[in-house]
């Protein structure tokens, strides 16, 4: 299975493509796509299209994107939940499944804490991918809700093993 794990971002989103076959996960691919431009508009159509060339070189069989962290500044919050809207409608048009997981929950599945920093998460990737190049800290963000999705992901097709073994 291959899984694009996605950082939602207005200027800088994060993605990462990971290939898990049974217990062995591999580095496919990481990178940026900026959303560049002078409007809100321009900055998403840039994103959707970053994101969309990212499908068709990769092609995934599922994506994870991460939720939009609320905060104060809700102005900041409602721009990045746009973003994070792309990123969400870019694999839906291809028909991939779309895990969603909170930011706590990927610190937590990757690091061991759910309020790990950066710096932690970009190492316990560097630990799960060995070898990896990572693009920066957005593309390790995506990384790390990639192999989120691959632990949850195969805790969700081990079961569905269990049940067909059950219904035989």
């Amino acid at each position: 299975m291959r899984i694009l794990g996605i950082d939602p971002g207005l200027q800088r989103t994060g993605w990462g493509v990971i290939e898990v076959t049974g217990s062995r996960i591999r580095h496919v691919a990481n990178g940026v796509a900026e959303g560049r431009g002078t409007t809100l508009a321009v900055r998403l159509v840039a994103l959707f299209a970053a994101l969309e060339s990212v499908l068709e070189s990769y092609r995934p069989d599922e994506a994870a994107v991460e939720e939009t962290f609320v905060n104060r500044d809700a102005a900041g919050t409602l721009k990045l939940g746009q973003a994070r809207a792309v990123a969400l409608l870019v694999p839906a048009r291809a028909g991939l499944p779309i895990g969603e997981y909170a930011p706590n929950r990927v610190k937590k599945t990757v690091v061991g804490v759910g309020h790990a920093d950066k710096g932690q998460v970009e190492y316990m990737v560097r630990l799960q991918l060995p070898g990896v190049e990572i693009a920066g800290p957005d593309a390790a963000d995506a990384l790390a809700v990639a192999l989120c999705h691959a632990h949850f992901a195969a805790g969700r097709l081990g079961r569905a093993a269990i049940g067909k073994a059950l219904e035989a």
